[in-house]
């Protein structure tokens, strides 16, 4: 931590400031900002795991994949471990992540215990539910524009060491969505406990419910690190399928192929996947690739050189209330030339809420993403922007690590904006952070 506040005491006392990290997930257009970058350098390790309380206290830089890492040996993972490697807990907070224990765990945010935060004052306050009540409510989807997290003690909950799957197919999307609804409700499957469940529409006639029951029971599994591909493995005739991983290769099956995604840079082909070495097959590097495409503007090349039109880019996550979600998805796949689509329910647990993501407590919605490119419109962001009139008439919610296209009075109206102004001015008076508008939506 003193790495961090020295770097930050030796700014120029108007400068802005922003944090120097190595990796990124945010997909977001963005241009320069002139902010001078913090040193991050002493705050990626996970700090301590207590067993008996069950309890980790972790660096705000500390990737998910590292923290697995150190909790795993004592039989105990995070509530919620978001899909890639690279995710910080940090950013995951700050940020929204989300898995395949939402549906009875909520957002990484709601394990909170505690946390301190490098304030735009220059401080690092310890904020909880109850001290710094309000940045500590207001930290949830504020991206790094009201503080950052310096380290976080969160809770632990036991895990056995294999993961048995089922794969349930349904040929239409309100068949699987009912069957959705009625194992968030019940938390079990035909009377037996479910501990993860998340979903995949390959078509309006084809999707797939993925349902996880903890065992320690051994036998054999499955490895779709090498050449087999996990999310080829979900889909077949009718019926049901089973399969079992461990424990560790659950949490990141979907990693290896950045869910499905690596298809776009060969990774898929067997060939190429023979030849591609498997430290390499991993969300991380994907991520380095994506970054060199957009600098060179290679995909619109290749486009011009197809003589056709450039394309535009669709990456969204979305909150829809289980009840209009089967809407949304008959909506979504008339309208917009993109699958597979992931789905994953989310039940947010804490009563008190989270003013700048403002999901109902208990209720159920379901994480609906998707990732990709379409034709461009006619206006920029053509298709995102209709993607977000159809969300917001449907009561949902739409995260920001990507394209946003709001008005700035939609904005304040969708993500708390009253609450985060009077936030932003006692723990940030000087707008040494970015504004959370102009970081999500202007700033392209």
């Amino acid at each position: 931590m003193e790495r961090l506040l020295e770097s930050y005491r030796a700014l120029p006392r108007a400068a802005m400031v922003r944090l120097a990290k190595p990796t990124s997930n945010l997909f977001r257009s963005r241009d320069r900002v002139d902010a001078r970058g913090l040193d991050t350098s002493g705050l990626t390790q996970v700090i301590s795991v207590d067993p008996a309380a069950r309890t980790a206290d972790v660096a705000g830089m500390c990737t998910y994949e590292d923290l697995v890492a150190a909790t795993l040996p004592h039989g105990l993972a995070p509530l919620v471990v978001p899909q890639l490697k690279t995710i910080t807990l940090g950013g995951a907070v700050t940020g929204l992540g989300i898995e395949s224990t939402s549906f009875r765990s909520g957002l990484p945010h709601e394990s909170v215990l505690e946390l301190d935060i490098l304030t735009g004052t220059g401080e690092v306050v310890t904020a909880s539910p109850t001290e710094h009540a309000d940045l500590f409510r207001a930290f949830p989807n504020s991206y790094g524009t009201l503080g950052y997290a310096v380290r976080l003690r969160i809770e632990l909950e036991p895990v056995q060491p294999f993961v048995a799957l089922t794969h349930l197919r349904f040929h239409a999307v309100a068949d699987l969505i009912a069957a959705m609804d009625r194992i968030v409700e019940t938390g079990s499957l035909e009377r037996t406990r479910v501990d993860y469940l998340d979903g995949v529409v390959f078509s309006a006639d084809e999707s797939y419910l993925c349902v996880g029951v903890q065992t320690a029971a051994s036998g054999p599994t499955s490895d779709y690190t090498r050449q087999r591909i996990y999310y080829r493995s979900i889909r077949h005739d009718d019926g049901a399928t089973h399969d079992r991983l461990t424990m560790h290769d659950y949490l990141w099956r979907w990693d290896t192929d950045w869910f499905w995604c690596s298809q776009a840079f060969g990774a898929q082909h067997p060939l190429v996947r023979r030849l591609w070495p498997r430290r390499y097959r991993r969300s991380s590097a994907y991520w380095k690739l994506m970054k060199l495409e957009r600098r060179f503007d290679i995909g619109d090349r290749i486009e011009r050189l197809r003589r056709r039109p450039p394309r535009e880019r669709v990456i969204q996550d979305v909150e829809i209330p289980i009840e209009r979600t089967a809407e949304f998805l008959h909506w979504f796949l008339a309208e917009v030339p993109i699958e597979p689509i992931w789905l994953c329910p989310v039940r947010p647990r804490d009563d008190a809420g989270w003013p700048l993501y403002p999901l109902e407590p208990h209720r159920t919605y379901v994480n609906v993403g998707f990732w990709s490119t379409v034709p461009v419109g006619a206006t920029e962001g053509a298709t995102n922007r209709r993607i977000e009139r159809e969300v917001g008439e449907l009561g949902g919610h739409k995260s920001l690590y990507s394209d946003a296209f709001y008005s700035r009075e939609e904005f304040d109206a969708r993500y708390g904006g009253a609450t985060y102004r009077e936030v932003k001015r006692r723990y940030d008076p000087d707008s040494r952070f970015l504004d959370l508008y102009a970081k999500a939506v202007q700033r392209r």
